[in-house]
């Protein structure tokens, strides 16, 4: 019974939350709003026949976690360095882009690392080839001797294929 009107309770309860606070009101349209949206959209995700995601191993997914936003603040640190000209290199900063083949093939783990390199600052995600595998990355500071392919490949890929696959 619970499951026919709340498929995918998460999923509501994330909603309900997310419009009470982007409308930054409790009072009753509000509180409508939030509840049709935390009914409706779960059934609208059940007739997009959205594959459930599996997480394998929870407890990788926290110290992952850990080691994202770790390199997002360290590259957040970089990125001021170079925009207001304090890092030592300045003279020498070249941009350029990185290819770099991916095993992972499971679409939430893909997505999960898009998300990660957007929003890493000094990283774009510019194009992923589902036939080959590759991904081309955008980079603000690329430095010699910098091994993206294995920054990538170790430091995220492989973590997310424990995660996912």
């Amino acid at each position: 019974m619970i499951r026919a009107v709340l498929p995918h309770p998460i999923l509501s309860l994330a909603l309900f939350g997310a419009s009470l606070l982007l409308s930054g009101s409790a009072a009753p349209p509000s509180l409508a709003l939030a509840l049709l949206m935390a009914l409706a959209a779960p059934h609208i995700m059940r007739a997009l026949e959205v594959e459930p995601v599996r997480v394998r191993k929870p407890l990788t997914l926290l110290s992952f976690a850990v080691v994202v936003m770790r390199d997002i603040i360290r590259s957040n640190w970089e990125v001021a360095l170079v925009v207001l000209g304090l890092n030592a290199s300045r003279d020498s900063r070249v941009s350029g882009f990185v290819h770099i083949p991916l095993e992972m093939r499971d679409r939430y783990g893909l997505a999960v690392l898009a998300v990660i390199i957007t929003s890493t600052p000094g990283t774009i995600w510019v194009e992923y080839e589902d036939a080959t595998g590759v991904l081309l990355l955008h980079i603000l500071d690329l430095r010699e001797g910098d091994d993206w392919e294995d920054r990538i490949k170790n430091r995220y890929e492989r973590r997310l294929m424990e995660i996912f696959e």
